[in-house]
């Protein structure tokens, strides 16, 4: 009896400047590791020093999250209840370069619901920062203007602002 050997062909791998494939699989890996009900964003430093920012939604957080953010615009929150309301959950971690800040949904949803705002402190320091913003780039003054509204944490609400 002869046995024969084919050989496979050799694949064709060429460089490429893309990133997304790999920022993909990577952000579905570490979406795989979170609970249920929970909004990741993963920020992946470069090496030439900038930032690519991905968003993910584990299983049942992208209904939770756009519900949360129809909640939010209806209250209404701002930027800084944002700030306020997401700061006190998030869960951050690292993968080498990679920072990872988990958001469970649901604690999110009950201090929507219970109606949590931002301390004055807090509103007045996002103010500070808004005003210097504008200063620096040369814009009008908008320290009589309101703060943004809620940044989001739903991939409706993020998507529209990206």
């Amino acid at each position: 009896m002869t046995t024969t050997a084919t050989e496979l062909p050799a694949l064709a791998l060429k460089p490429s400047e893309d990133r997304r494939p790999v920022e993909l699989a990577l952000t579905r890996s570490i979406a795989d590791n979170h609970s249920p009900e929970t909004f990741l964003w993963i920020s992946i430093h470069r090496p030439d020093g900038g930032v690519n920012v991905r968003y993910a939604w584990t299983d049942g957080g992208t209904d939770l999250g756009d519900r949360i953010d129809l909640l939010a615009l209806a209250a209404p929150l701002d930027a800084a209840d944002w700030l306020e309301i997401t700061g006190r959950h998030v869960q951050v971690s690292h993968r080498g370069r990679i920072e990872i800040l988990a958001h469970p949904l649901r604690p999110i949803l009950a201090n929507v619901q219970a109606g949590v705002r931002a301390p004055e402190d807090r509103r007045a320091g996002v103010q500070r920062v808004l005003d210097k913003a504008a200063e620096l780039c040369g814009q009008p003054h908008l320290h009589s203007t309101a703060i943004p509204r809620w940044l989001g944490v739903g991939p409706d609400l993020i998507n529209r602002r990206t």
